[in-house]
């Protein structure tokens, strides 16, 4: 038997929806159920029910963005690094292997090689980053899962929920059997406030730059296939490979949508960061190839998005 913890949250209920599709056995565990972020309670019903493994969807994001997370500190605490730690420990005691969805918005940036060698630039909309990524992107590459962190409260300046996201891993990471699940904006075909093609056909102004991305069912599909296929335990980045910008992104909706409207973007960061957000956002390009070198499929990211707007469901 599988438990899931988070069911009802964007990932958790895709998680739920995958379990079934397959015919697996879980349980969905709600807090009013048992209050699993307490040790005691969750150590029990653990120890009674016995689960095989453990998906934990379970986190405080923060809506409609990471600026809510600014103003709720504590629930962002509680619930991305506490509560882990709770589960990890827990788990460790009963021998039980368990999965956490954490995230890939604590690194910030990509490796670029300018003509010196490899270097990590944090500021991907200067113009000759830009170039590079367009003329020459064998010169980009991701962070992978043997890199620091570098948008964490380690290595500032970077949003609160990036840092706890990041220390949760800490807490986790040497405890038990467990894998850690790396998402990057998710997105699929169904329209949803948490999708990232709903966010940039309804935010008035939309912000251009580059990112990694995770299609949903993918990520879903992979996590699932790392426990049933018996992969080695440990990080991984869990996002569709390659990386797009979000200008390429409004083109493809423009293209295949046709929405009646026309994009407009904000002129600079700065622009943005005054107006337009209370934190600093996580940028970032991801590297999948641990993923893909254990066996795992997981299809281009232009792929994903072409397919899930072919698809498009309005709410």
């Amino acid at each position: 038997m599988i438990l899931l913890l988070g069911a009802t949250g964007y990932i958790g209920h895709a998680f739920q929806t995958e379990l079934t599709r397959r015919g697996q056995r879980f349980v969905a565990l709600s807090r009013s159920e048992v209050d699993y972020t307490k040790f005691q309670s969750l150590y029990d019903y653990l120890k009674s029910s016995r689960p095989d493994f453990i998906v934990n969807a379970a986190g405080y994001t923060g809506k409609p963005n990471v600026d809510a997370c600014e103003a709720a500190k504590a629930d962002t605490l509680q619930g991305n690094t506490l509560f882990p730690q709770v589960l990890a420990h827990a788990c460790a005691a009963l021998d039980i292997p368990f999965g956490h969805v954490s995230s890939g918005c604590i690194f910030a940036g990509a490796w670029i090689d300018y003509g010196n060698g490899w270097v990590v630039e944090k500021d991907m909309t200067k113009p000759e980053f830009v170039a590079i990524a367009k003329h020459s992107p064998e010169k980009i590459r991701g962070f992978d899962e043997t890199m620091t962190p570098n948008f964490s409260f380690r290595d500032e300046p970077c949003s609160f929920y990036s840092g706890t996201k990041a220390l949760g891993e800490e807490a986790i990471k040497d405890v038990g059997q467990n894998f850690i699940w790396r998402l990057r904006i998710p997105f699929d075909e169904f329209d949803n406030p948490r999708n990232y093609l709903s966010k940039i056909q309804r935010y008035a102004k939309v912000y251009n730059n580059f990112n990694s991305l995770s299609h949903r069912g993918d990520f879903v599909n992979a996590c699932l296939d790392c426990w049933f296929q018996k992969v080695p335990f440990g990080t991984y980045n869990v996002t569709n490979p390659g990386y797009v910008s979000t200008a390429d992104v409004s083109e493809m909706i423009k293209e295949i949508l046709k929405p009646e409207r026309e994009f407009e973007f904000w002129k600079s960061d700065a622009e943005f960061y005054t107006t337009g957000a209370v934190t600093a956002r996580s940028n970032c390009i991801m590297d999948s190839s641990k993923l893909i070198n254990v066996g795992i499929i997981i299809r281009p990211v232009i792929a994903a998005l072409q397919t899930s707007l072919n698809n498009w469901k309005s709410e």
